[in-house]
């Protein structure tokens, strides 16, 4: 009788400290907002059973190829038009799991106040990928700036520009250091989690940005073989929870904006 019910507190114990450890989710994301709202989200996760492990990147590729290597599980920081261009470059097959939020890109400028003032021959600083430097040509075209062979290619790159009235100079370079050379050139295009970590603020600082009905939808992704699991579901479903939505919209003004 004793053994019996030894054993039964040993199940229970063995079976409990499980619960308590979770399975663990080892994620990768950007600083902000992406790794601010997996932070929120973390508490909530362990009482479902997910030991969620938050990895802080500052670039858009290593995240990816990690997941892919299946070093992480998966990845909160890109846009589909960004995946889409890594998994055709790269070789790999990451796949969308839930659109959580939109980050407007936006045009900044230490020298200028509005985009008007922008003399001819200015210097205009774009990110080097390919889907975020069209995203960025695109937002020049829709403010009647430059023209673009393909006026719908969200991969153009400077040499797809049909029409450079004001003889723009374009530099293409790495998205994260955008903001550090905001000096150095006369415009720059620049992501809004990057404009946030340079305490930037999009919706008073930015001379362009995007509108609210942009397509550049924020991603979790995942793998195939992954993306299905209970534990990547879980966090799905919380990364679109009413509490991330009025935590968006609250600590972010209109510079993050929910797409749930």
């Amino acid at each position: 009788m004793k053994k019996a019910l030894l054993f039964t507190v040993l199940a229970a114990s063995i079976v409990s400290g499980l619960v308590q450890a979770g399975e663990k989710l080892v994620v990768a994301a950007t600083p902000v907002p992406h790794a601010e709202i997996l932070e929120l989200i973390k508490p909530q996760l362990a009482k479902e059973g997910v030991d969620l492990d938050i990895k802080v990147f500052t670039d858009y590729v290593q995240p990816n190829l990690q997941v892919q290597q299946k070093q992480l599980d998966a990845n909160y920081f890109q846009t589909k038009p960004y995946l889409d261009a890594f998994n055709q470059s790269r070789g790999t097959d990451l796949v969308v799991v839930k659109g959580v939020h939109v980050e407007p890109l936006g045009a900044y400028s230490n020298k200028f106040k509005l985009i008007t003032e922008l003399p001819d021959g200015a210097t205009v600083a774009i990110p080097n990928e390919g889907s975020n430097g069209g995203r960025a040509l695109l937002l020049l075209q829709k403010a009647g700036l430059i023209t673009l062979k393909d006026p719908k290619s969200v991969v153009a790159s400077p040499k797809d520009i049909s029409s450079n009235p004001h003889k723009f100079k374009f530099k293409e370079l790495d998205a994260a250091i955008l903001p550090r050379v905001l000096d150095q050139v006369d415009l720059a295009l620049i992501n809004t989690n990057y404009a946030l970590e340079a305490k930037l603020n999009p919706a008073e600082d930015a001379l362009l940005i995007e509108g609210s009905d942009s397509p550049y939808v924020n991603f979790l992704v995942a793998r195939p073989d992954n993306q299905n699991s209970p534990a990547v579901q879980k966090l799905a479903q919380a990364l679109t929870s009413p509490e991330v939505k009025a935590f968006i919209l609250q600590r972010y003004s209109g510079a993050v904006v929910p797409a749930f």
